[in-house]
C-alpha cells in the first residue's frame, strides 16, 4: 500500500487551465474520492497520478518518491475505468489473468500450445491461476470464470474489472466512474461491495464520481474540486455541516441547500426575505449575505409566528421522507423543507405556511461565497 502526494499541479490544454494548483495528501489506505461535475478536472487529475497525463506544472509523489517520470506501468497503481474495458473474445478468466502473463510470462511463454515448455512457464502459469481464482473468490465471480463478457451482466462486468486490478497487488487503485454505467439499485449494491472491498484489501483509493451519493456514503474523505481547483477536503459528515464556501454548500445534500438571499441591516443582524436574523455580523451596513439552510434544519410553525410565509406549492412524497416545496414571495426559488409522515402533520396544496429555521443549522455565506463563523443565530422576528 502507499501514500500519495500530489503537490502544485497545474495541467492547460492550450489558453484552457483544466487544473490550477491542485496539492492533495492521501494517506496509506486512505479511500479518498474526487467529487465534482463534469469539466471540473478530476478525471484530468487521476489520469495524472496515474501517468496517462503529462501535468503543465507540480510533482506526484508515491511513497515518498517522485513519479512524474515514470511510465504508468512502473507507478505500480492499477486503474478501474468506467467502460470496464475487457477484451470480449477473452474469458473472464483470461481477461483477469491478462495483467499477470503480460508481466510474468515472456512473449514466448505466452504462445498457444508451446509456451508452456519453454522455462518454467508451466509454473509461473499455475502460480498466475491460483491468484486469478484468489481474486475471483474475494469478487465472489468464481462460477463466472469460463464465461465471455457478453455473457455477463453491468454488475458482473465491474467485478471482472477489478479482479483484473486485484490481481496486481498494485500499491494504489484509481477508479474513473465505474459505476456510472450501471442501474441505480445496481450502484447501490456495488458501492456496498467496493467499500467491503476496500476494508479487506487495506488498500489506497483513489475513485473519481460527479456523483455527490457515491463519494459520501463511500470514501473516508471527499474532495471537491470545481473549475480545476479544490474547494475543500474533508470527513463527508464535515462537508455536508461545515462547508467553507457557498459551492460545496451547494453541490453537497440532496434536495439542494436553501439559500435565501440577505442583507446586513444598521442594527447588524440580517434582513432576509422579510425574516430579521439576529446574526449580529461584524459586516458593513447593506453588505449582502446568503443564509444557507438545510431542507431538514426547517420546521412548520404557526401562522404569524417569525419565519418565512409561503404558499406549499409541490410534494415530494418518499416514504421515508416528504419534501415540500414553498414558495415565498419574495424569493426566487420555493424553499425545500423535510417533513417526517409519521410524525410531522402534512399540508396540502395551496396552503399558506409558515417556515421557521433552527437557529444553530444556518450557514451564512458572504458576498465572495465564503462561509462566516458565528458563535449564535437567533430567528428574531418576520415582516411576512
Amino acid at each position: 500500500m502507499a501514500n500519495i502526494s500530489i503537490r502544485n499541479v497545474s495541467k492547460s490544454f492550450g489558453a484552457t487551465a483544466a487544473l490550477q494548483s491542485v496539492s492533495i495528501d492521501v494517506s496509506d489506505g486512505e479511500f479518498l474520492a474526487l467529487v465534482g461535475p463534469s469539466g471540473s478536472g478530476k478525471s484530468t487529475l487521476l489520469r495524472i497520478i496515474a501517468g496517462l497525463e503529462e501535468q503543465t506544472a507540480g510533482e506526484i509523489h508515491i511513497e515518498g518518491k517522485r513519479v512524474d517520470q515514470l511510465r504508468p506501468k512502473d507507478r505500480d497503481i492499477a486503474m478501474v475505468f468506467q467502460s470496464y474495458a475487457l477484451y470480449p473474445h477473452m474469458s473472464v478468466f483470461h481477461n483477469i489473468a491478462l495483467p499477470l502473463r503480460m508481466r510474468q510470462l515472456s512473449r514466448l511463454q505466452r504462445l498457444p500450445l508451446v509456451g508452456s515448455f519453454i522455462g518454467r512457464a508451466k509454473e509461473r502459469q499455475m502460480k498466475i491461476a491460483g491468484e486469478v481464482r484468489e481474486a475471483a473468490r474475494t469478487l465472489e465471480i468464481e462460477s463466472l470464470l469460463e464465461r465471455k463478457p457478453a455473457q455477463l451482466s453491468g454488475g458482473q462486468r465491474q467485478r471482472v474489472a477489478l479482479g483484473r486490478a486485484i490481481v496486481r497487488h498494485p500499491k494504489v487503485f484509481l477508479m474513473d466512474e465505474p459505476l456510472s454505467n450501471l442501474d441505480a439499485k445496481l450502484r447501490v449494491q456495488m458501492r456496498a461491495e467496493l467499500s467491503a472491498l476496500h476494508r479487506r484489501l487495506g488498500a489506497t483509493f483513489i475513485y473519481v464520481t460527479h456523483d455527490q451519493v457515491e463519494a459520501m456514503t463511500m470514501a473516508n474523505r471527499v474532495a471537491v474540486i470545481m473549475d480545476g481547483e479544490v474547494l475543500q477536503i474533508a470527513a463527508p459528515q464535515m462537508l455536508y455541516d461545515a462547508p467553507r464556501h457557498r459551492k460545496v454548500a451547494e453541490f453537497i445534500g440532496s434536495p439542494k441547500i436553501n439559500m435565501i438571499p440577505g442583507r446586513v441591516t444598521k442594527h447588524g443582524d440580517v434582513d432576509a426575505a422579510g425574516a430579521i436574523i439576529a446574526i449580529q455580523l461584524q459586516l458593513e451596513i447593506g453588505a449582502n449575505v446568503n443564509l444557507g439552510i438545510r431542507p431538514e434544519a426547517l420546521h412548520l410553525v404557526p401562522s404569524g409566528s417569525p419565519g418565512w410565509e409561503g404558499a406549499l406549492v409541490h410534494i415530494e412524497r418518499l416514504g421515508s421522507d416528504v419534501f415540500v416545496h414553498v414558495k415565498v414571495e419574495q424569493l426566487r426559488d420555493s424553499i425545500i423543507i423535510r417533513l417526517d409522515p409519521h410524525k410531522d402533520t402534512l399540508p396540502a396544496l395551496g396552503d399558506r405556511v409558515t417556515l421557521s429555521s433552527i437557529p444553530d443549522r444556518i450557514l451564512v455565506f458572504d458576498a465572495n461565497g465564503e462561509r462566516l463563523s458565528l458563535a449564535s443565530l437567533v430567528l428574531e422576528a418576520a415582516n411576512g
